[in-house]
């Protein structure tokens, strides 16, 4: 054995060092331009073209619209998968004369057996067999049902669409089965650890009282039973019409979109076809303001090796504007300047350490458990609220430092802090357009509100102009407003509703002085 490895070393080896190495002296060496330097153009070769990261996308965005009013929206990308979907203007802000947590059923039932598909499963492996996936979500204004297929799949995909869409069943066993999963969600809602999902349901009832985006988004208990086909039914002949549709896709050629569109969505009956004139619901969102409070046991949420404390959490909002206004941008880079997050972040790049809510609020006071910035926006109003949580003795204080810091927006704005937030904004937007679901959500949304869309490096040339005056201006807009507050758990150290008008129109934000006798 040792005999054959120093045979095998030296057959190896020895070639190697007569004839590799001269061989690869040859080409190193620069044999056919000995005096030419790596700094400079080998003479003869042609000048090599970079690739130039403009921000600009290279496929427009074209937009047709069918007799029937179905708009479709594609955008070319390169690659193998297209993500094809159908977006209805369509969400629980619709349902103020129908029973709440229509659209919330109509998510769960999505997917479901069809006049062409006899079940879920059967629609499941006819996409497989062109790699494809399928979900829907439904919002407080646009129900989305969409696909990511290979492209050469896009007949079968719009045609399962337009089935899934026009054609459900919608059978008495998926409707008890939507029940349970319903049933189910609501449940879990109540009991995860994170309120967030919660806190923002109450903030929109509290904000727009028992209108448009202040109605329920998902399905209250006392409703479940209540649905059937034909509450489904009523509900969908006057909402899912062509002309609340756009068919968006991307990664795909427009003509071929145009052309799947006109087979299987134009001249086509939904199974829910009637006679009966349209009533759809145009109503204005209208800003109310006020408070919802609801008083929860939070000391056993997350119990474990490592609980979470018992906290409670408190969400403080001000209208802002719709996504059509144009300090819309302005909001958008005021909500990335505020950024927070939660005390036991890990920080790093993109985390947005430097934001005031980290700055003034979680880096001075060790006790508060998160503080982060949201920004809601829809298309004729808009909701900018803090979300702040703390042990539940400390209230007041935490209360407080949310109003000051409402307060300081007005104040003076640094130009390093606005640089970053706008940079970070434009960073985040780029970022998230390198996804194609991401992109056809984007295409889809803004060609149902607006009919057109804006390309990312307009959003970012928006953004670049947004100046320390126009944040002041939008703030000063913003503060005139009544608060919209929400409350969830041990809430006895809760200041009143007065107290935090009172504090947010104020010079300081400092809540109203208590005194009190006895302690």
């Amino acid at each position: 054995m040792a005999a054959n490895m120093v045979g095998f070393r030296g057959g190896a080896w020895g070639p190697v060092r007569r004839f590799g190495l001269a061989a690869y002296r040859k080409y190193s060496s620069g044999g056919g331009c000995p005096n030419v330097p790596l700094t400079s153009p080998l003479p003869g070769v042609p000048k090599p073209v970079f690739a130039t990261a403009d921000g600009q996308e290279k496929f427009e965005t074209k937009v047709t619209t069918l007799e029937n009013g179905l708009r479709i929206a594609s955008q070319n990308k390169f690659g193998q998968f297209c993500t094809v979907g159908i977006l209805i203007n369509s969400g629980s802000r619709h349902e103020a004369k129908y029973l709440s947590g229509i659209s919330h059923f109509l998510e769960k039932l999505a997917f479901s057996s069809t006049a062409q598909f006899g079940s879920k499963d059967e629609i499941l492996l006819t996409l497989e067999k062109h790699g494809g996936i399928c979900d829907c979500q439904a919002s407080r204004d646009t129900t989305m049902y969409a696909v990511s297929a290979d492209a050469k799949g896009l007949d079968t995909v719009v045609n399962l669409l337009a089935d899934v869409v026009l054609q459900p069943r919608l059978s008495d066993e998926e409707i008890e089965m939507t029940r349970m999963a319903v049933q189910f969600e609501l449940e879990d809602l109540n009991m995860r650890p994170d309120p967030e999902p919660l806190l923002t349901e109450m903030i929109h009832a509290a904000a727009y009282r028992e209108n448009t985006v202040g109605l329920n988004r998902f399905c209250p208990v006392e409703n479940i039973e209540k649905m059937d086909r034909k509450v489904l039914h009523s509900y969908l002949q006057n909402y899912y019409t062509p002309d609340r549709m756009v068919l968006a896709g991307v990664g795909i050629e427009h003509e071929q979109l145009v052309e799947c569109a006109r087979k299987y969505l134009l001249g086509v009956d939904p199974v829910w076809k009637s006679d009966k004139p349209k009533q759809v619901d145009k109503s204005v969102a209208q800003y109310t303001g006020g408070i919802i409070k609801l008083e929860k046991d939070m000391s056993d949420v997350s119990l474990g090796p490592t609980p979470i404390p018992e906290l409670t959490h408190i969400m403080i909002g001000l209208e802002s504007c719709s996504f059509l206004e144009e300090d819309f941008i302005p909001f958008a880079v005021l909500n990335m300047m505020m950024g927070g997050g939660g005390s036991f972040s890990a920080g790093g790049p993109g985390k947005g350490m430097f934001t005031r809510l980290y700055l003034n609020v979680l880096n001075r006071h060790h006790w508060m458990y998160n503080a982060t910035s949201y920004h809601h926006s829809y298309e004729d109003t808009g909701l900018l609220c803090i979300h702040a949580s703390a042990d539940p003795r400390q209230v007041r204080e935490m209360v407080e430092i949310i109003t000051r810091e409402f307060i300081l927006m007005a104040g003076a704005v640094g130009e390093v802090e606005l640089e970053r937030a706008k940079t970070q904004l434009k960073s985040m937007l780029m970022m998230n357009l390198e996804s194609r679901p991401v992109i056809f959500e984007d295409v889809g949304r803004q060609v149902l509100a607006t009919n057109t869309r804006k390309l990312p490096h307009e959003l970012c040339s928006l953004i670049s102009n947004v100046k320390p005056n126009d944040i002041k201006r939008v703030v000063a807009k913003m503060l005139r407003n009544k608060p919209a507050v929400a409350a969830l758990g041990d809430l006895t150290e809760l200041p009143t509703y007065e107290h935090i008008q009172a504090a947010l129109s104020s010079k300081d934000g400092r809540l109203p002085r208590m005194y009190r006798l006895f302690r």
